[in-house]
Order: structure tokens, then sequence, then C-alpha cells
């Protein structure tokens, strides 16, 4: 039995999807594992979407990129009744809100790494034990003991988060703040690619994507691929694999839904080009 070139493409296609969608759940079981140390007091509606934004933006981009493929592969033009219109745009918005609300939990983020104070200890062999954290990496926390306080952070002088027992160096706090610029970045281009998805899914439905505004799109687009790309690649660099991982993905999977546009413009020129 052979499987067409076409079904191929399909299920890597939705592979990919999957995969999207399983790393909801690794960014919900990383932000959980964080939160009982930022986060001590518990975690309720005010500081959710700092304490979960990850796992918020995740879900929103999921369900978002879904939409997506309806409009742009799925459906067919005669299924765009006004209900299903409706229904497709209402539930894109509720995405784009919870994707705003998940962006100003990665700036919050960032301001949160961002403020620190000097530590007034030398030692932290000599911190009571259990009592401090050692910030390993933007969001990942370990326990100071007897046993790994030596191998943590050299000499000092040392830094701590305000209001938490986090301790960490300038060094590793330097690459911190890095690493929650570079989600705050990543996390407003994403923004602004919808954005221009958007807008060429609207001009494609009125059969307008052509000429400059098609070209227009392909440039700005190119540049905010350019920036997400270069995101993935630091987060490769620096051992973070999960948000390589996750930041190529998404790529992929955008990179699917511009080819379902364009294969929509091929189909709407070649129904307007046959003879009446």
């Amino acid at each position: 039995m052979t499987i067409s070139r076409n079904r191929l493409y399909q299920l890597f296609k939705y592979s990919v999807y999957a995969l999207l969608t399983l790393n909801i759940f690794i960014f919900y079981a990383e932000e959980s594992a964080a939160v009982p140390m930022q986060y001590p007091d518990g975690v309720d509606l005010d500081n959710f979407r700092e304490a979960f934004s990850a796992t918020l933006d995740t879900l929103a981009w999921v369900i978002l990129l879904l939409m997506f493929e309806l409009e742009t592969w799925v459906l067919d033009d005669r299924h765009f009744t006004r209900p299903v219109r409706l229904g497709l745009h209402g539930l894109r918005g509720l995405c784009y809100v919870a994707i705003v609300v998940a962006f100003t939990g990665y700036v919050d983020d960032m301001l949160f790494v961002s403020t620190t104070v000097a530590f007034a200890g030398g030692d932290l062999c000599k911190l009571p034990a259990g009592d401090w954290s050692w910030a390993a990496t933007f969001g990942e926390y370990v326990a100071i003991t007897a046993q790994n306080c030596a191998g943590l952070g050299g000499a000092g002088p040392y830094l701590q988060f305000e209001g938490l027992p986090v301790l960490v160096d300038a060094v590793s706090h330097s690459e911190i703040v890095r690493l929650a610029w570079v989600d705050v970045i990543n996390a407003g281009v994403w923004l602004l690619v919808v954005l221009v998805l958007e807008i060429d899914v609207r001009l494609q439905e009125r059969g307008r994507l052509e000429g400059a505004a098609l070209h227009s799109s392909n440039a700005v687009k190119f540049v905010l691929y350019a920036i997400l790309f270069l995101a993935a690649i630091y987060w490769g660099f620096k051992g973070d694999f999960v948000d390589f991982w996750d930041a190529f993905l998404w790529l992929v999977a955008f990179v699917f839904i511009e080819m379902n546009v364009f294969d929509w413009r091929a189909e709407d020129k070649a129904a307007a080009y046959q003879p009446g």
C-alpha cells in the first residue's frame, strides 16, 4: 500500500500540532515546580498569569493555531456561514485576550527577576539548611544544602530576589534577565505575526491579498520570523531545550499556515480563470 505525498504532508503537519499540544503540559509541569518558591503564599487570580504565563500562552496559541487551520485549510468557502464565521472570530478573540494576558505575565516575570538587592551574607554554607534556594536559571530553583552549597556561585558577592529567600550571583543574574527579555520579545513578536496573518486572511477572504499588500505582508513577516528564529537559536545555545523545541515547532506550524494561505490564493485564482 502506498501513501500519497499529500497524506504524508498532512500527517507531518498534524504531528507538529500534536507536539505543540503536548507542550502545554510540559510548561505546566515546569511552572508548577517553580510555584512553591516564587509564590510561597500560593497562586491566586491576581498572580496566576505570572505563575503560569507560558502554560496560558501555549494553550491559547494552540487553540488559535487550530482556528487558523480550520479557516485556511479544513473548511471550504461554502462552510463559512454567518454562525460559523461568528463562532470562529469569537473564539479567536478570546484567544487573543488570553495571549495578551500571558504577554503581561512575561513582562511581570522579567520585572521580577530584574529586581534584586545585595545579600549581606557571604558564605552559602552558613545559611540555615532548607531555608534558602539558588536560582539555577530562569524559573528553576535549587534548595541550598550542606551537600551542594560549596558548588554554587563561587565566592560571591550574591544578590537576593526581592522578597524571596532566593540567591544568585551577578553573572547568573545577568543571564536570567536576558532569558526573561527573550521571552518578552518572543511573545511580543508573535503578537505582531498573528496580527499580520489576520490581515492576510481578511484580505484573502475579499480577494485583495495581491500586489503591494502581499509584498508588504511578506516583507514584514520575513523580519518577524527572523527575530523568532534568532530567539530559538539563543535558547538552543543557552541549553534551554524546552523553549528551543517549542519555538522551533511554532515556526514550523506557522509555515504550514502560510502554505495554507498560499494554496488558498492559488485555488481562488484558478477558479477565477475558469471560463464561466
